[in-house]
């Protein structure tokens, strides 16, 4: 029998609201079948809607499942500082009053609150090394460049399996039109770095045709990876912020530092859009 549980829709990594990424967040979620909530998220069409649940690991807050229209991802970034906003709205009391720690399938996920902006624990990389010759070839396919213009190609994986391609600027990572079938299977992030000076120190955008999420507004994960994988290689400073969404029509804005114990945080604001009721 459906019953009404509590439902909000935020837009995260971005101080303006409709500039985000959008998450639906069923706060109320326990009971709810795999096919309730894969129904659910297909419904939205959002790139993700989360579920949150009590934990079942003593050291978390709570519990969240993370689903796209084709899917359940183990973690993701936008995700995590939504559903920490709206467990935090809801009422959620954390066990520590400046950090949040978030359960989900990849482990603990520590989330901190500084000021008004939550902040996640990057998490490590589960898979990292420059990809094969025909994983190259497929990704110049896939995003219809040349060789030269691929400066890199390293695997970023942090649960979701992210293929990361540096370009030679912001501009060429905003002139892409990629060939989606061509990029059957792979997880393709894309950044390349604008100039000095500006608000902005890098320019992301994110492919997952395969989840049905041809381009994702903002990525918190692909973000993670690409920060752990550049701050190492000496390609990104300590503390900036990347643009993403700039090709959609957003204003995604995700701020990256890194503190003296060697820790990547990856944060963004949260814009809450809507607050209600859903039945399911």
């Amino acid at each position: 029998m459906s019953e009404l549980r509590r439902f909000v829709q935020v837009d995260v990594f971005t101080a303006e609201p409709l500039k985000g990424n959008p998450l639906a967040v069923v706060v109320d979620a326990a009971g709810l079948s795999d096919q309730q909530m894969a129904d659910f998220a297909r419904w939205t069409n959002l790139s993700e809607t989360t579920f949150l649940l009590p934990p079942t690991d003593p050291a978390a807050d709570y519990r969240v499942r993370i689903f796209t229209p084709g899917g359940e991802l183990p973690f993701a970034g936008h995700p995590t500082l939504g559903s920490a906003h709206a467990w935090l709205a809801a009422g959620g009391d954390p066990k520590k009053p400046a950090m949040v720690v978030q359960q989900c399938a990849i482990g603990l996920v520590k989330v901190r609150r500084e000021g008004g902006r939550l902040s996640f624990s990057a998490p490590p990389l589960t898979r990292s090394g420059a990809a094969d010759a025909a994983t190259r070839e497929q990704v110049l396919r896939s995003l219809r460049i040349g060789a030269d213009e691929l400066l890199d190609l390293q695997w970023v994986c942090n649960g979701p399996e992210w293929l990361a391609a540096r370009l030679r600027s912001a501009q060429a990572v905003l002139a892409l039109k990629p060939d989606f079938v061509a990029m059957a299977g792979l997880k393709l992030g894309v950044v390349g770095a604008h100039a000095s000076g500006g608000a902005c120190d890098f320019e992301v955008r994110a492919f997952v045709p395969d989840l049905g999420v041809p381009e994702d507004p903002v990525t918190g994960s692909l973000n993670a990876g690409l920060a752990l994988w550049m701050q190492e290689a000496g390609l990104a400073a300590p503390r900036y912020v990347a643009a993403q969404g700039t090709a959609m029509g957003r204003a995604g804005r995700v701020h990256v530092s890194r503190d003296p114990g060697g820790s990547t945080w990856i944060g963004g604001d949260v814009q809450p859009l809507v607050h209600g009721q859903v039945r399911l």
